[in-house]
């Protein structure tokens, strides 16, 4: 499906977030260990979502979705797997990396299997840690990516995971940790990336009644008497999928007020915000609305994003909207992602006109440029689809191919687009 944006002179817009794809993984892993039936409200219906439910219904656990609710008859921690079951994660990481530290509970082998892009992201880091701790993981195809042979048991134990590529290692053994057969403590690597993603996976496993123990991002144990109880849980708005709101109005001037947002969120993705105001932009909230305005007047902005992922490609549009440069740092992982981020951000900007270069190091810097129309091809990445709209209602003349893409994570972003008379 291809999408063409037109320029767009001020906005106004009120949207409410869609639900958090991350709280809605892992809310779905909780309670299907949890003992009894869950019910989560308002959850992410997504792609990404649906498959970490299927993988789960494939390890004997009932995923049943009911209008606006999952309802998931737990499994107490027993699973009763079929030897060689299959579990395909499809382009999802989140479910892929979840998941296999769920496998190791079925005590039968299971292979973990995804797309060919899956199959060129890296996993060694949470297979070392997890074979340290019971796991006789095996790699299928290349040494260090998927496909995998998971077997062996989660024993628990001391082990340290390294985060450099990704903090959904530690967010793995973490959720699955309440029913090993000893006490995990877990050491994490000072270097570890996007580590606000651990605090929203220690916030659902608490809720789920779990106790985590933690000596800030170093150290965490979980024992193995505290499981999960089943229960009724709502799932928070989306600070990642807001921002692309946030952006439009930032770069095209104008209000952009979002519903649905906790004030107290522990999501990394907040911080954009905080970097748009930092460029000119007037930030308000109430509850959980947040409203942001804008003149369109932009400076850049050196800022460093490690801990916000998700908001970068994002950023680096509505940076190459300033008057000035910008300097995006700590962002080396992104080229591990559903894409390799950091190229796709090079594309983006130098098809449309920009001067955009990186480091070494993975760092991002957009200077000033006058910006054209052209095509951008979101090569099945629903972050680089969505960021390339707010750059093409900015610029006008913008055509995005294979839009459809945003399933992944927002299934209705063009929809609202349409309705609000933005495409």
């Amino acid at each position: 499906m291809d999408i063409r944006l037109k320029k767009t002179g001020p906005i106004d817009i009120r949207v409410s977030a869609p639900p958090s794809k991350s709280y809605t993984h892992r809310a779905l892993i909780a309670a299907a260990l949890a003992e009894g039936t869950s019910q989560l409200e308002h959850p992410l219906i997504s792609t990404d979502t649906l498959t970490t439910a299927t993988g789960l219904e494939l390890l004997g656990i009932p995923v049943t979705l009911d209008c606006d609710q999952f309802i998931i008859r737990g499994s107490g921690g027993h699973l009763v797997c079929r030897e060689f079951l299959e579990i395909p994660a499809g382009d999802s990481g989140t479910s892929f990396r979840l998941l296999t530290s769920v496998t190791l509970l079925c005590r039968s082998p299971v292979i973990m299997t995804g797309s060919p892009r899956m199959k060129e992201r890296p996993v060694g880091g949470l297979v070392e840690a997890l074979n340290r701790i019971g796991g006789r993981i095996h790699y299928l195809e290349n040494p260090g990516f998927p496909p995998l042979l998971v077997d062996g048991a989660l024993k628990g134990g001391e082990v340290r995971v390294e985060g450099r590529v990704s903090s959904q290692y530690a967010s793995s053994i973490l959720l699955s940790a309440p029913y090993a057969e000893s006490p995990v403590e877990l050491e994490i690597s000072p270097d570890t990336v996007s580590r606000s993603y651990i605090d929203v996976t220690a916030d659902v496993m608490t809720s789920f009644g779990a106790e985590v123990r933690r000596e800030g991002y170093e150290r965490f144990t979980v024992e193995p008497h505290r499981p999960y109880q089943a229960r009724s849980y709502r799932v928070e708005g989306d600070y990642s999928s807001a921002s692309y709101f946030f952006a439009m109005a930032a770069v095209c001037g104008g209000r952009a007020i979002v519903d649905n947002l906790a004030a107290g969120s522990v999501q990394g993705d907040r911080v954009f915000l905080d970097a748009l105001a930092r460029m000119g932009c007037r930030v308000s909230a109430e509850g959980t609305t947040v409203t942001l305005e804008s003149n369109g007047s932009l400076t850049g902005i050196e800022i460093d994003m490690s801990g916000s992922p998700d908001t970068v490609q994002t950023l680096s549009m509505v940076a190459a909207c300033a008057t000035s440069p910008s300097r995006l740092t700590g962002i080396s992982h992104l080229r591990y992602k559903e894409s390799d981020r950091i190229l796709a951000i090079m594309k983006i900007l130098l098809t449309l006109g920009g001067d955009v270069m990186t480091e070494p190091d993975g760092t991002i810097i957009v200077r000033p440029a006058p910006l054209n129309g052209g095509v951008v091809d979101a090569e099945n990445d629903h972050r680089t689809a969505m960021s390339a709209a707010v750059l093409g209602l900015a610029v006008g003349d913008i055509t995005i191919r294979g839009a459809e893409c945003v399933s992944k994570s927002f299934p209705d972003f063009w929809k609202i687009l349409s309705e609000a008379g933005l495409v």
